[in-house]
This record gives structure tokens, sequence and C-alpha cells, in this order.
């Protein structure tokens, strides 16, 4: 890579785990502001809770983000069905696997190097950059993320502390 390419590529990257950083923080304003009832409220019999995205994303990043170069993403022993059965497991144990499977995804980021962006892995078979597979999961936690914010802010209603700038506030 020149002097460019590989400017931009670490840019890429730094701005990527940011955005991921920024992600996590706002579902963990969320699990704040909630209690454990909140946490596995379900708003319907084919939405899912808090707690289920919660365990859908952490198996998602371990799956992913674990052996990148040399397993598919998609892990033989990964149960992605039964991240979306409600199991009312304590919500401390579903926490402590959060906090792993970003662990797991940041540890990872953090030792690509510049020239990995390129790099083919695979996710369920299918080829894909490192580059690519980065894009596929900043938008993939972005949308569960926002589900966990709509989530919390249907049940806070008018105890809902806003994660952003206010109505009518200024930026």
């Amino acid at each position: 890579m020149n002097d460019v390419t590989q400017s931009t590529a670490s840019h890429f990257l730094s701005a990527a785990v940011t955005d991921l950083q920024k992600y996590k923080g706002l579902a963990e304003k969320v699990f704040e502001q909630i209690d454990d009832a909140d946490f596995f409220f379900k708003p319907d019999g084919e939405s899912n809770s808090i707690s289920i995205l919660v365990k859908h994303l952490s198996g998602n990043m371990h799956s992913r983000w674990t052996d990148i170069f040399t397993t598919d993403g998609e892990k033989p022993n990964r149960n992605r069905d039964g991240e979306f059965l409600e199991d009312r497991a304590r919500r401390a144990g579903i926490m402590s696997t959060w906090q792993a499977g970003w662990d797991r995804l940041f540890e990872t980021l953090e030792n690509l190097a510049e020239t990995d962006l390129l790099r083919t892995i695979y996710i369920r078979g299918q080829p894909l950059s490192v580059l690519e597979a980065v894009v596929r999961q900043l938008t993939h936690y972005a949308y569960h993320v926002g589900q966990i914010v709509y989530i919390g802010k249907h049940l806070r209603q008018d105890r809902w502390r806003t994660l952003s700038i206010p109505k009518g506030g200024v930026r």
C-alpha cells in the first residue's frame, strides 16, 4: 500500500472502532434506564426483547470476529436460532456475554494491519474483504442498537432520558 492508501486504511479502522464504541455506548445508556422486567419485555410475540438482541449481537460478534483469517465467520458451534429464544437467564450473565462479544470485536479490529483490509475472509461461505465485513457488521450492529433504543424509549416513555439532542435542543 502506498502512503495515501495506508493513511486511508488506518483512518477507516479508527473511524469504524469509534463508531462501534458509540453504538455500544448508546445501548448501554438504555440498559442503565431499564429494569429487569424491561430487559425481557417483548412488544409482541414476533418481536425481540432487549435481552434477545443482546444475546444475538454477542453471538454474532463472537462468531464473526474469532479467528477471522482461518475460519468462517459463521462458526459451527454457534446456535444462532437459540439466540432468539427468551430464556430468562440472569441479566448479569447476559451482560457479561455482551461485554465479551464487544471485547472480541475490538481486540480483533485493533490488531488488524492496514493491509488486512483487503484480505479475503468468509462469512457463511461468502468471500468478503475485511473492509466489506467491517462495513457489513457496522450496519448490522447499528440496526440492532437502534431496536434496543426504540424499545427502551417506548418502555420509559415520559421517564426517558434522551441519548442525543432533545427536541428543541441546541447543538
